[in-house]
This record gives C-alpha cells, structure tokens and sequence, in this order.
C-alpha cells in the first residue's frame, strides 16, 4: 500500500498534466450531471431494461358508479377555528356560508366539503339542513348545534367535540393552478376577507393538508439546500484560515473539498438521488467536512516538508507518500460505514448511503489530487508562509502533555475504556424503538400548526381502519356483518388513544328506534349511497370501521394496537367466517418499526466487522484491529446513553447518525495508528513512537474534531427535528471520539500492543525530540527512508 501511494505522489510530481487531465475530465462529467443527467441516465437503463409486456387479470366484480363520500381524500383542509361556539349562531352560520361560496367561486377549486354539503340523512330523505339559516331562531341553532355533534360525520370528525373548530375539506382543478399560493395563502386570504365583513367574529384560519404540507416541504428543502451547499463551502474557507492563516494554503486546502462537493452533487443526479432530504441538507457539509479532515493532515505534512527546505514537487510527492495511506484508510473506512446503510429498509437511508459513498469517494480523489498538484506548481512555492503562525502548526509541542498523562497511566485507562464501553453498550440496548412519523416541515409553519391543531381538536389527525371481510358462505345482508362491526367499533371505545370510530354501525344507531342487529341491518338502505359506500361495498364482502389516531410517535402507540390485535383475534375466533385485519400508515409504521432496530444491528454490526478486517488485515495485526474498534464503539456507545437518558428513542434518524458517526469517527484513530506504525520504524521504544505519533497527529486530530463539530453546528439553525438531532448526535459522537482517540487509544496500544516496562515511559520522557522547534521538522535520514521503501 505505501508503494501504491509512492507510485502516484512519484506521478504527481513527474506528470502533473496528466492529474490535471484526470481532474479536468471529472469535472466535465460533473457538469454533465448538473445540466442534463436525465438523458444520460435514460440512455444507459435503455440499454438494460427489456420490454415486458404487462399483463392484468381482469376484475370480474363490477362496482356501482357511485362516489363515495370521504374525509380523508381531500387536496387541503380549511381549519376554521373559533374562540367560542360562534358556529351556530347568525352571523356565524352566514359567514361560513360565505366563506365556503367564495372559495367556490376560485377557479382552482372544484369543491368544498364542508357539514352543509353533507348528504341527507334521515329517514324520509327530507332535506334538512344542519346548519340553519341566518335568520332562523336562538333555539334553532341550539338544537341544530346538539343535533350536528350526534351527526356520524360532523360530530369528533368535521366539528370539534367542543364545538370550536370546523373543518371545510378541498379539492382543486389542477388546470387552473397557477402557482403554490392558489392551493395556500389565497384560499386563507378569501376566508379572511368574508369574515371581515362580521366584525363579531374573532375566526382564526388555517389552510392544512396533504398538498399545502408536501409544497411547504419542498419550500423548505430548496431554501435548506441553497443555504447550507453555501455554508459548507463557508465553513471550508473560514476553518482553512482559522487553520493555517497563509492565504495559499487556505486556498487549497478549501479547493480540494469544494470541489468534491461539486463532484458529488453532480454525479449523485446520475443515479437521481438529488431529491433526497438528507442529500439536500447535510450531504454537502458532511462532504465537504470530511475532506477539509484530510485535506488538513495532508497540508499540515507538506507544510512541514516545505519548511524543512524540500522543493515544492518533492514535498508534495513525500507529503502525499507519508499521509496518503492514512487519507485513503479513513475514506475506506467512512465509505463502508456509509455504505452499510445500503442494508437499510428505508429508502431514504439507502439512498442517503449511497450518495454519501459516492461523495467520500470523489473528495478522497479530489484531497489527493488537487492538494499536491497545486503544490507543485507556482503556488507551492508560498505555500508555507504562515506555517509558524498556523494554529496546528504553532501547537504541535503543546499536545504533549496529555501523552505525559496517558503513558503513566496505561493500565488503568485501559481498563476504564474496556468496562466503560461494555456498561454504555448494555444502557444503549435500552434505546426504544420509535416512529414519529414525517418532519420534513419547521413546526412554527402553517401547514404543521393547522394538522397540530386537527390533531388535538379531533383526537387525532390520521386515519386507520378495521377492514373487516367475510366468505361467501355469509350472505351480505346477513345480521353477522352488523354484528361483527358493532363488536370491532366497541373494542376501539375501549382505547382512550382511540379517536371517534365510524362505520356502518353509527349510520344504523343515528335513525331512530331500537333491536337487534337482525331487525337494523335492513335500515342500511335507506342510507344515501355515497355514504353507504364509504363503509360498506357488499359486492367485495367488505366492511370497515375507520378511527383516528394522533402523532404521538409509534411508541406511544404499541401497547394499544397490542390490546387491539389481541382483541381483533378474540372476535375473529368468535366468528370463523370471518376476516379483522387493522390497517392504515400508523398501523404498518407500527408493524414494521422492529426494522428500524435491525437496520441498526445490520448496519452498524456490518460496517464495524468490515471496519475491522479491514484495518486488520492493513495492519497485520489482531490487536490492532481490537484496539481500534474498541476506541470507535466507546463514542457510539456514549451516544446511546446519552439519548437513553434523555428520554430518546431509535429513530430512522438515530439509525442513520449512529453509521455515518462510526464512518467519522474512525478517522482519528487511523491516522494516529498509522503514524504509530511509522514512528516504530524509526527505532527507540514503543513508548517513544506512541509519543512521537501522537505529538504529531495529536493537534491535527483536536483541530480537524473542531472543524467537523463547528461544520455540524451550522445545521442546527435548519428548524427541522430531524436534522437536528442528526447533527446532535453527530457532535456528541465527534467529540467523544476525540476523547478516546487521544486517551483511551495510546493506553490500549501502550498496555495490549507493546512490551515496554513503566521504565520505559521515562526514557521515552528524556530521549524524545524536545529540543527541536515544534514548527520544525528533521529531515529523515538515510536509514529511515530506507526503513519506509521497505514498508
């Protein structure tokens, strides 16, 4: 492996047009990407994909052409939310009007749902409104007020138990849409305008549902994704200047990851990965944060050999050949803890894995070439002007201390990070699994705090359902299918979680009268179809029963749909011809979160055994492997303690952060192994080469921890959950990892690896290179570049 790197650092320095030609050729390809990856795409899948002619059984049973009606279809919801029970008066019943003709009358509507439009329901299909009108009596209104909250459809499902929020449900013409405002703040603006018209109505308005969510999210993916691809290019420049003040090398060392991120947001639309959330908000920074980590060992080496006296090719060729190894071992490693997440379930994290595969492996190829490439040429030969003032550079001999502390104390730091990581991995198995659904959407935004406010006021946003389903043994007029039914609806009262269950057994007890279900089946035809078919299509022998559920997560949720399964299976039992399945988006996020947990157990247990047969095998030694996995499983452990302890759970997201973190956080611990290895080369103890690699890489190792956790940081400010925890965990992880590289690791590599006496440590303390400048660097002698081109 070091004579690979000294083969291409030789062809940096030798041939440089034709790295440049390499580089010229990928951002071509890039661009290429950027402007019309569409064709290029189709044209490849054209060439694999064959021409299957599809085949559709057809469907035997013919349905009556009747349009159900349906409360959970709609394109927007209007909340209409009241400080009293203003609805039911005169002014009230007359805006609502008002209000529900106006935003008919926009030609983007095609109609308006709302408790006035509902289908008669009663006995003799005699129409009667639910809602008087203006000029009806105080006493009409209140009566009519007790009749709606009985209504099956307006009652917990159109109007709030309290009578304070009304719901008018939407569906556009899509032909008439000409922009996001028509489906959004016009239809609150024209709700607006006719309540003012009633100066004693305080009304508050709200325009929610499944479009007006889905624009806000994609409103807020566009402005995150133009904000943060410029922060993370920020972030490069401004940490490369905290860094290492010479504006040449902050010039390249801010180039080489820039222009992976280029890469990578070019070559990823190739594979049509660019709408994921994740490849839109943290990929560029995470990207670019990863090559700044490299591009900073690399500088920092090359610097130091330009300060020796070397000319600009030959310490760009020996920097690339002391450092490329170590580079190309991190991005290795952080490629296969990326790559793991390709064993996820959710696409959103496959997608997310891959993308970040192909960014770790276009920055590593960007770090190792641009970096040396611009170093040989004119602007290598100012490279390291600043070099004595730059923050690694000027620090290097302070980090010193901390090895003072370790060495001493190997035997017990070692024990300390073998029992802390074992306690901290059994707390993390206490991490619960949990689902909470979508948050793509900042909370304060109008489509979040209108759902949040359905959510509470109707008990529940979502719709679930009881398809309950019979054999052709039981006729569909049979008094069983009422039966079973009224059964099912009675075990979701149970459930205080459980929010207004509907079916066919309201429409049934709404009509007046009393008996049996054999005596009240017969009255399901005097229901209007529309409604009859929204629960009830005997030609399929199907019934469901529909009820609420509210985002509290999955968690909250699993011992109620236990109780409910096993409920579900007693009435099944009860009754053999017949089939109870629950379904609905919480219901099967329900079913599947144990996913979430093997997506945890596959990815991570996969990368980490690659990690480790990987650096094993690199390495040639088992201990190594041990050791370095050890030091890289205390952060990750941390983490999951931490998020125990604060009341966290296994998300989709913790999933994701916890490999990406692994990816990361194995950097550090590769260089200050590999220098390690270096160091013994050169002789004297393994306690003079511990301290002489960790004097080395130590300060790179703190600096490059700063800029990654600084780089994170920025996506705090994106006011979307998700990432914030991503980030948080991220940091968290980042930092602790710092931790054990520059603790745990020395004491286990001194205690397990080595076989020095405590004599030793103090021979290392005298021998060692106190009398250089910590800015200088000796130039190898003979015997030691002898010693490496034997490597």
């Amino acid at each position: 492996m070091y004579r690979t790197f000294d083969r291409f650092a030789g062809l940096v320095a030798e041939a440089p047009w034709t790295v440049f030609l390499f580089i010229l050729l990928i951002t071509g390809v890039a661009l290429v990407g950027y402007y019309d990856a569409d064709r290029v795409r189709s044209f490849v899948l054209s060439m694999f994909q064959e021409e299957v002619e599809q085949k559709t059984d057809d469907d035997d049973i013919k349905s009556p052409d009747v349009e159900s009606v349906s409360l959970a279809d709609s394109d927007a919801t209007l909340v209409i939310e009241s400080p009293g029970e203003l609805f039911f008066t005169q002014d009230g019943s007359d805006a609502l009007r008002k209000i529900a003709e106006n935003l008919d009358d926009l030609p983007q509507v095609e109609s308006v749902l709302w408790m006035d439009r509902l289908p008669i329901l009663n006995m003799f299909g005699f129409p009667r409104p639910l809602l008087p009108r203006a000029e009806s009596s105080e006493a009409r209104f209140k009566s009519a007020a007790e009749l709606a909250h009985t209504h099956p459809l307006v009652g917990g499902q159109m109007l709030s138990k309290d009578g304070k929020t009304l719901l008018m449900l939407i569906k556009f013409e899509w032909l008439f849409v000409d922009g996001d405002e028509d489906v959004t703040t016009e239809l609150r603006r024209v709700a607006e305008e006719t309540v003012a018209e009633f100066p004693g109505l305080d009304y508050k308005f709200y325009v929610t549902g499944r479009v007006p969510y889905i624009l806000k999210a994609i409103q807020t993916q566009t402005a995150n994704s133009s904000l943060f691809l410029k922060l993370g290019y920020g972030m490069i420049a401004v940490m490369a200047m905290v860094l290492f003040r010479g504006p040449t090398a902050v010039f390249i060392v801010a180039l080489a990851p820039a222009l992976g991120v280029f890469w990578t947001q070019g070559f990823v639309r190739f594979f049509d990965l660019q709408h994921n959330p994740f490849n839109e908000i943290v990929l560029p920074v995470l990207i670019s944060l990863i090559g700044l980590t490299d591009g900073v060992h690399l500088m920092v080496q090359i610097r130091k050999l330009r300060a020796s006296g070397l000319s600009g090719r030959e310490a760009a060729r020996r920097g690339l050949s002391e450092v490329g190894l170590a580079c190309f071992l991190t991005s290795l490693t952080t490629a296969i803890g990326f790559g793991s997440l390709s064993l996820a379930t959710s696409k959103i994290v496959q997608e997310f894995g891959q993308s970040c595969v192909i960014g770790v492996i276009l920055t590593f190829v960007s770090v190792i070439c641009v970096i040396p490439l611009a170093c040989t040429t004119v602007l290598g030969r100012t490279v390291h002007i600043g070099h004595e003032k730059g923050l690694i550079d000027r620090n290097l001999g302070k980090i010193s201390g901390v090895i003072d502390f370790v060495l001493p104390r190997a035997r017990g730091l070692s024990w300390l990070a073998i029992v802390s990581t074992v306690v901290l991995t059994a707390i993390s198995l206490f991490l619960p699994p949990d689902d909470k659904g979508e948050s793509n959407v900042p909370r304060s935004a109008e489509a979040a705090v209108g759902m949040d406010h359905m959510d509470k006021a109707f008990g529940g946003l979502n719709f679930c359902s009881v398809d309950v389903r019979w054999s052709k043994q039981v006729e569909s007029d049979s008094a069983e299918v009422l039966q079973v039914v009224t059964e099912v609806s009675d075990l979701l009262e149970t459930e205080e979680m459980i929010g207004q269950p509907l079916s066919i057994q309201n429409f049934v007890d709404y009509f007046p009268g009393d008996g049996k279900p054999s005596e009240r089946m017969s009255m399901l035809e005097l229901l209007p179809p529309p409604l009859k078919r929204a629960f009830y299509r005997p030609e399929r022998r199907l019934a469901n029963v529909t009820f609420r559920v509210q985002e509290l997560g999955i968690a909250a949720y699993d011992p109620v749909f236990k109780r409910l399964e096993a409920g579900l299976e007693k009435i099944d039992a009860a009754h053999p011809e017949f089939t109870l399945h629950m379904t609905g988006g919480t219901v099967e996020r329900w079913r599947t979160i144990f996913e979430i947990v093997l997506d945890l157990a596959a990815s991570l247990g996969s990368a980490l055994v690659i990690i480790f047969l990987v650096l094993t095998i690199v390495y040639r030694s088992l201990t190594i492997g041990l050791i370095s996995m050890l030091a890289n499983i205390f952060p990750l452990a941390l983490t999951g303690t931490v998020l125990v302890c604060a009341g966290q759970s296994l998300e989709v997201v913790t999933v994701l952060a916890f490999t990406v973190c692994l990816g990361i956080a194995v950097d550090d611990s590769i260089h200050f192994i590999t220098r390690f290895q270096e160091e013994r080369l050169k002789g004297g103890s393994d306690a003079q080469a511990i301290r002489r690699a960790f004097t080395a890489v130590g300060t790179a190792l703190v600096m490059t921890t700063a800029v990654l956790i600084t780089g994170f940081s920025v996506v705090l400010f994106s006011g979307l959950r998700d990432y914030q925890l991503f980030v948080a965990m991220g940091i968290l992880t980042i930092g602790s990892a710092l931790f054990a590289d520059i603790i745990f690791l020395p004491a286990l590599v001194y205690q397990f690896f080595s076989g020095n006496s405590p004599s030793d440590i103090a021979y290392a303390e005298t021998q060692d290179e106190p009398h250089h400048h910590p800015g200088q660097t000796t130039p190898a002698t003979e015997e030691e570049q002898a010693a490496q081109a034997n490597i």
